[in-house]
């Protein structure tokens, strides 16, 4: 029996020493595989955690860097665009200065229509409605030669009239008007034309506006011609925000004393029609843009904005075939010449 015992142990390989051991591999090796897995899943949480949580700094980071960038377009904003007057004595300070600057820029700022009497003058005003001051300039002088006085032209055929200043548009209802006024002159001043706002604008077609070119450069009265450049200065300038040129008028020429108003239209009629234009003003070349509320509206590159200059100060002829003697541009050319 005990022979039979021995020999089943060796081939069992030892007895019931090896079947515990066997035993105890069995369990461990589970163990060792479990272990592992336990322990590799809060590794993976940690660093998926770790990974999540700088990726959030760098989006905070783009989000800031934007408003970092914006703070020194917003304060260098108003060094260069002073800010408007607050006050009215400010505000006469400023339009006053202007007007002096204006004076220097334009010492021979003049009326741009050319004319040799005060009808010519009236006439010449009542055309230049809708076209431009040397568009009437090369109209004129065949018409004056033709019709020289009011009593010629009021006794005019209409077509004749209208033919002749048919370059200046809506010919039909200006050659009404000025027929109009000159039969007014004829029957009640007795062909001469008045020196009287109040009767100016009773004359057809004639408005304030007209009236006061008329005034302060046949008649010596003063008085402020508010026509789309003038009106779009002083708005640019903050001198007012109406629209309505009676309106206009009257804020304008509270600031400035009325001896002043005359000449002061002529400056400001002169930079908006050179530098302040209505589409591109020309600011880089603006010689008051440091006093200019509204600088930076236009172009402000120098050389960008030197291109956009006209008439003198462009190098180009004016608007006038019979300028002043002391205009320094070119004098314009006839009506179907070259220049």
């Amino acid at each position: 029996m005990a022979k039979r015992g021995v020999s089943e142990g060796s081939r069992d390989g030892g007895g019931t020493v090896p079947k515990t051991a066997t035993t105890a591999a069995k369990k461990a090796a589970p163990a060792k595989k479990t272990a592992p897995a336990k322990k590799a899943a809060p590794v993976e949480s940690a660093a998926s955690a770790r990974k999540a949580t700088p990726a959030k700094k760098p989006t905070a980071a783009k989000k800031t860097a934007p408003a970092k960038k914006a703070t020194p377009t917003d304060d260098a904003a108003p060094l260069k665009r002073p800010k408007p007057p607050q006050s009215h004595t400010a505000l006469v300070r400023q339009a006053r200065r202007i007007n002096r600057e204006l004076a220097d820029v334009y010492p021979y700022a003049h009326p741009e229509l050319d004319f040799e009497n005060p009808f010519q003058l009236l006439v010449a005003t009542v055309l230049s409605a809708q076209t431009t001051d040397l568009r009437v300039n090369q109209t004129t002088p065949a018409l004056f030669s033709r019709y020289p006085t009011p009593e010629d032209l009021a006794a005019a055929n209409p077509e004749e009239v209208e033919e002749l200043i048919r370059p200046t548009g809506f010919f039909r209802a200006k050659t009404r008007s000025i027929m109009g006024l000159s039969a007014a002159l004829r029957d009640d001043f007795g062909g001469e034309v008045p020196g009287r706002l109040q009767d100016l604008v009773k004359l057809p077609g004639v408005g304030r506006k007209t009236a006061f070119v008329v005034l302060g450069n046949a008649f010596g009265v003063p008085g402020i011609t508010v026509d789309t450049h003038f009106g779009r200065l002083v708005r640019r300038w903050k001198w007012t925000e109406e629209t309505d040129p009676d309106k206009v008028e009257a804020a304008v020429g509270a600031l400035f004393p009325k001896s002043d108003w005359t000449m002061l239209s002529h400056r400001v009629i002169f930079h908006g029609r050179r530098i302040c234009h209505a589409r591109k003003p020309a600011c880089g070349a603006c010689p008051i843009a440091p006093l200019c509320p509204s600088y930076g509206e236009g172009e402000t590159d120098p050389d960008k904005a030197r291109k956009l200059l006209k008439y003198e100060m462009g190098g180009m002829p004016g608007q006038r075939l019979n300028p002043p003697p002391d205009y320094p541009g070119k004098a314009a050319p006839p009506l179907g010449a070259a220049g």
